[in-house]
């Protein structure tokens, strides 16, 4: 009785977290609500008993994408009145998806109502039996070259996105490590011999 009393709050402050992020017109407070919308979203994780999934949601959203947005957003000098010019013409394709999710998540959930057969129950790993470890070896053994190709297509992004963002500036001050390294001593030190002078 109190697990599900706490799934109920924690789930009404995720529904109203999320509302927040599209309806506040501060962008800061709108990636705000999305933090706690991924903590609230990570303690629904730990109460189904996920918690390497929880900590992975906490970590790599929380940690490293939301901090990426705080600054796009802090940094960045974005005009909000051009864009919220187009909010209207871009409104029947949002309402559209909107809508399909929904359908899809009444179906998801409600599908024993519908005639739809319910997924089989997963197997009981037993007492002393870690999820982690589970996950790990389903990963690693089953989806071994889906992950592997996921991990290609994740660093050909990232070299992607450095060198589209990558330009050579003129008066950018930079080293070349093999310049430095074939440099002779009679091209840095130079003697020259200068008579004595005596100071009266």
């Amino acid at each position: 009785m109190f697990e599900l009393a706490v799934f109920w709050i924690f789930a009404a402050i995720l529904v109203i977290a999320a509302l927040c992020v599209i309806m506040v017109r501060n962008p800061v407070h709108s990636a705000l609500f999305l933090v706690l919308a991924f903590f609230t979203a990570a303690a629904l994780w730990m109460l189904l008993r996920a918690e390497f999934l929880a900590i992975a949601l906490v970590l790599v959203y929380v940690g490293a994408v939301m901090v990426l947005f705080l600054f796009v957003v802090m940094m960045l000098d974005i005009n909000l009145e051009r864009l919220r010019e187009g909010f209207w013409s871009y409104l029947p394709l949002g309402a559209t998806v909107g809508i399909l999710m929904v359908v899809e998540m009444v179906l998801v959930l409600g599908g024993r109502y519908f005639g739809i057969e319910a997924l089989p129950p997963a197997r009981d790993p037993g007492p002393g039996a870690s999820n982690t470890k589970e996950l790990g070896r389903v990963l690693y053994t089953d989806y071994a070259y889906p992950l592997e190709l996921a991990a290609v297509l994740l660093l050909v992004a990232i070299v992607v996105a450095i060198a589209l963002t990558l330009r050579k500036r003129k008066d950018t001050k930079y080293q070349d490590p093999a310049r430095q390294a074939a440099v002779k001593r009679g091209d840095r030190v130079r003697l020259v011999s200068m008579p004595s002078e005596k100071n009266d």
